[in-house]
């Protein structure tokens, strides 16, 4: 009797720890299975661990919006960041899928523009992006968590998870996600070698956007664009932590002035203009 008394108040024990029923916290009894939750408990807490380490990092961006202009013609960060993520050219506006690409200042500050706007700016187009919101409307409104924000500011797209709904880009006041009306790996038929082999192709019915390129953070590299950018040597793309005072990014934001897009909406983004 003692002997099952001990066996149940184990199972009761197991039960309430990880919040399952009763069959799977039977499961968990087992030798293998113990030692598997183990090994997920010390994969969590390293996981905290390394969360609190990327929260001294605020990834942002910075464009210099009348370098930019002045390269005109100028699509090189395009480029980078399209055949890096192996985003596809559709060739229909309605269903292209954009990371980064190209608008005019009255588009994208419509609250900015006036007929004294400056000339040197009006009908320029320049570089936007996902701003990787502070308070991010996308990952609330989620209902699977695909969209998600990094301690690091970075909001992700786990492709994974999502359904199509495209909750969060009804969300998102920047137009910056874009659906995949069709299967995006078809564009590549016959020009595989064209594909980046480190990078996932997508499926037909995800949504998806610009990441700050984090798999190339974690190497120590900028993202595609700005290393792009600066191979052009025009410097209209700076990227870094806006949590270190000496980083370029808080070093030019202190001498420039810059605007973000819809501050209003208390969304609080990531991507400062420089004007």
């Amino acid at each position: 009797m003692k002997a099952s008394r001990r066996e149940f108040l184990k199972l009761a024990g197991v039960s309430a720890l990880f919040g399952l029923g009763a069959n799977a916290a039977f499961e968990l009894l087992t030798p293998g299975a113990l030692e598997a939750s183990s090994e997920v408990a010390h994969g969590a807490a390293h996981g905290e661990a390394a969360a609190g380490v990327q929260a001294a990092t605020r990834w942002a961006m910075v464009i210099d919006v009348r370098k930019c202009i002045l390269q005109e013609d100028c699509q090189d960060c395009v480029l980078a960041c399209n055949s890096t993520h192996n985003i596809p050219t559709v060739g229909n506006p309605k269903e292209e899928i954009k990371w980064i690409w190209k608008d005019t200042f009255e588009h994208l500050f419509p609250d900015q523009h006036s007929q004294y706007v400056d000339e040197g700016l009006e009908g320029k187009a320049f570089p936007v992006m996902c701003n990787h919101c502070d308070n991010p409307p996308c990952v609330r409104v989620c209902p699977t968590k695909a969209t998600f924000r990094r301690p690091d500011g970075i909001v992700m797209m786990d492709m994974h998870r999502c359904i199509g709904c495209r909750f969060c880009m009804a969300a998102c006041p920047y137009g910056a996600r874009s659906f995949n009306w069709r299967d995006p790996r078809k564009y590549f038929e016959g020009k595989e070698a064209m594909l980046n082999p480190e990078q996932p192709t997508r499926t037909k019915g995800v949504v998806e956007k610009c990441t700050f390129c984090p798999e190339r953070l974690a190497k120590g590299l900028e993202p595609a664009c700005v290393e792009a950018c600066k191979k052009r040597k025009s410097d209209c793309l700076i990227f870094g932590n806006l949590n270190d005072p000496e980083s370029e990014v808080r070093k030019i934001l202190r001498k420039r002035t810059s605007i973000r897009r819809k501050p209003e909406l208390g969304t609080k983004p990531s991507v400062f203009f420089l004007v």
